[in-house]
């Protein structure tokens, strides 16, 4: 192992930039060449590469985003795809390969693995649902910058005794939903994995107004078939009554930007290190996620498979919202 490429791909997640930074200096200091290529798999496929040396990831350990860019790329989806994929990098004589992002992301990994590329992924995705991994890179800080628009809308919901309806990303997973409604105190929770019945929601928050709260707030992940939107026009269309004034507040992309946070900078330090220690080892096939807050390695396959959700979680939070 000589030359190493690192991307980031899928949606972008506070402390990729971290990770990459960890790669590239801990390669360079186990003997390796380390790229990166721009844009994610569209660029691998294109050979868009770039020598990275230790002074070009200097300051960007606190950066948001990613600075090597990001696609979906559906391309990789493709048999054709995957071989372009594969030729660039044989091109370039490049002899493994890091990949930071989500579930779709190591699926491609997986793909390139199969015919024979070295990989190692890093598991990083704001939505939490991916396998191998108890947090994943960007988690923390989307939980909380949801947390904190949270607590400024519940003052304004307070003051006019408002109930809002608070729409956070997870198109197919609750977690970031579940996590930030319990840090916030929200009155109601919905999720995809646990839908509710509009009137029930409606009547929940009859009956939090009958025991004297002031306001409410009800945390909505976007991939609920009830999302926001659903539910401000069923309680329109039925006039249900709520026992507040209504308001929607969709945060959508917010919550990937910003500055990642001191645990999300930490745990992408650690994992690009390892990724890097891997293939100084000559080490792959792997996703790299934190487990039991230490490093664990599981064979890549691991990314197919469902992480589900505690649901007793939400049980708790029906009951600390009395």
């Amino acid at each position: 192992m000589r030359r190493l490429a690192v991307l980031t791909s899928g949606g972008d997640a506070p402390g990729m930039n971290a990770a990459v930074r960890a790669v590239v200096r801990v390669g360079i200091a186990n003997g390796l060449d380390v790229f990166g290529v721009r844009n994610g798999f569209s660029g691998l496929m294109s050979g868009d590469f770039v020598s990275l040396g230790a002074r070009d990831v200097g300051g960007i350990i606190d950066r948001g985003g990613t600075f090597l860019g990001s696609t979906r790329c559906a391309q990789m989806r493709t048999e054709a795809g995957q071989q372009n994929a594969i030729s660039r990098m044989h091109d370039l004589e490049m002899d493994g390969l890091v990949v930071i992002g989500g579930n779709g992301s190591q699926a491609a990994s997986i793909a390139l693995s199969r015919r024979g590329i070295p990989v190692v992924g890093i598991a990083s995705t704001i939505d939490n649902d991916l396998a191998g991994a108890d947090i994943t890179i960007g988690a923390t800080t989307a939980i909380e910058t949801a947390v904190e628009a949270i607590d400024r809308l519940r003052v304004t919901a307070s003051s006019h005794r408002r109930a809002f309806l608070v729409e956070v990303m997870g198109r197919h997973c609750g977690y970031l939903a579940l996590m930030a409604g319990i840090a916030g105190g929200a009155e109601a929770i919905v999720i995809p994995e646990a839908e509710i019945d509009p009137q029930a929601l409606a009547d929940e928050l009859q009956d939090a107004q009958r025991r004297g709260k002031k306001h409410a707030i009800v945390v909505v992940a976007e991939g609920a078939a009830n999302n926001a939107a659903a539910l401000a026009s069923y309680f329109a269309e039925h006039e249900s009554r709520v026992g507040f004034e209504l308001r929607v507040t969709k945060l959508g992309h917010v919550q990937r930007g910003g500055p990642p946070c001191a645990y999300d900078r930490t745990i992408a330090t650690l994992l690009g290190a390892a990724a890097a220690e891997s293939f100084a080892a000559r080490e792959h096939g792997m996703l790299l996620g934190i487990v039991a807050g230490k490093v664990a390695r599981s064979p890549l396959i691991i990314a197919l498979e469902e992480k589900p959700l505690d649901l007793s979680l939400l049980q708790l939070a029906n009951v600390l919202a009395r």
